[in-house]
């Protein structure tokens, strides 16, 4: 976290949170929404502008019951997750996994695949999607525990049957288990939609 933004927060340390205002689609793009309305599941509009996307990306983090948030100075700025904390891609040498925020994955606890394909680790920093377009690349690259390509493996793949998946010499074996989409959140500790504390 910044330190501009720490300094903020020691001199207004009761500014009120906002909610509804800030998503994180399944891409891992920040999209703003200017009339607060989030809540209600809508698009809102992409953030382009690269020194904001940074600001915000450096300042994202999370309470511990699984609420996240952008700290800007002083105000929280809770966010709408459309698939999870972090959406993750494969790093530029194809190997490794690298979180929206340019964060590297150092290792993964756990992968979870749900009923649409979509593939989520459970990582140091916090639960993540695999980026659509590398999850066939990343998938082609992994292996069982014993070193059969995991996509043969995952045919047989059932939520009381979790499978060993490593990606040799980058993340060592992890079990795989098959899990409802609706499941995900609670599976990694987030929470979706975050709303306004009752008064």
């Amino acid at each position: 976290m910044d330190q501009s933004v720490k300094d903020a927060l020691a001199r207004w340390p009761n500014v009120p949170a906002v909610h509804g205002w800030l998503s994180l689609d399944a891409r891992g793009r920040w999209r703003l929404h200017p009339q607060g309305q989030a809540a209600d599941g809508g698009p809102g509009e992409p953030i382009t502008n690269t020194q904001i996307l940074e600001f915000i990306n450096r300042n994202y983090d999370h309470e511990d019951a699984g609420r996240w948030f952008f700290q800007n100075g002083p105000q929280r700025v809770f966010v709408r997750l459309d698939a999870a904390p972090y959406v993750l891609r494969l790093a530029d040498d194809n190997h490794a996994l690298v979180t929206h925020t340019d964060a590297p994955v150092e290792s993964i606890s756990e992968w979870l695949l749900d009923d649409a394909g979509h593939l989520y680790a459970m990582t140091p920093l916090g639960g993540g999607v695999v980026l659509d377009r590398d999850l066939q690349p990343l998938l082609e690259k992994m292996t069982t525990a014993d070193g059969a390509p995991l996509l043969d493996a995952l045919a047989d793949l059932t939520p009381d049957q979790p499978v060993m998946a490593a990606r040799p010499g980058v993340y060592p074996a992890a079990p795989l288990q098959s899990v409802a989409r609706q499941a995900i959140p609670g599976r990694l500790g987030f929470t979706p939609n975050p709303q306004a504390d009752p008064a």
